[in-house]
């Protein structure tokens, strides 16, 4: 039995899609082959002109650091960090300037509601606000694809809302694909693209 099984499609930039199906269907192998994190054992996956079945480990790396963005379910937020740390900390590593690093930081905290945050740590922050946080860390490199997994596992509806609220906009307004692996029917229903998986394979 294979992790995904003749599975094809095409999503355009741009396009908000999200992909659902019951555990073990092959939703978390497709966010990783998309994410290139995994590499598949046939078949080709490209993404932006890029073929990342034949890309090498430093084509991979920089794909990752550059074209794409991740949200996860548990944040995966630095605790020692404040909101506008977190948020700028992956341009800071590239070797950008702190000022410029900052500039786009707070940028993107206006664009997700929690500039006034800025200076709060983890541990000050409701669930969706940590996600709205994390939601900007991902977009701070301008990723031509961004990939949540399960954004709104761990939030209570008002939460989600929000957070579903602000990756809406974040795709129209960043021009970035919104690529989002949920359970959730409410999650899937706000997509402009529901792609249901089971055993592997699509169907429908």
């Amino acid at each position: 039995m294979h992790a995904l099984d003749g599975v094809s499609l095409e999503i355009a930039r741009g396009e908000f899609v999200a992909v659902t199906g019951p555990s073990g269907c092959g939703k978390s192998t497709l966010l990783h082959l998309l994410a290139g994190l995994d590499r598949p054992t046939s078949g080709e996956i490209e993404v932006d002109g890029l073929a990342l079945h034949a890309a090498g480990d430093a084509a991979l790396t920089d794909y990752r650091r550059h074209r794409l963005g991740l949200v996860f379910q548990f944040f995966n937020l630095l605790p020692t960090m404040n909101v506008l740390e977190n948020v700028s900390f992956p341009l800071l590593l590239q070797g950008v300037t702190h000022g410029e690093s900052e500039a786009r930081a707070r940028e993107l905290l206006e664009l997700v509601g929690m500039n006034e945050r800025a200076t709060h740590f983890v541990h000050q922050l409701s669930g969706g606000e940590q996600q709205r946080t994390a939601i900007a860390r991902a977009l701070i490199h301008r990723p031509s694809l961004l990939i949540a997994d399960e954004p709104t596992g761990n939030l209570d509806s008002s939460s989600a809302e929000m957070v579903m609220h602000v990756l809406r906009e974040v795709g129209a307004n960043q021009l970035a694909t919104l690529i989002v692996v949920t359970h959730s029917a409410e999650v899937a229903a706000a997509a402009m693209r529901r792609i249901e998986m089971r055993d592997g394979r699509l169907v429908s």
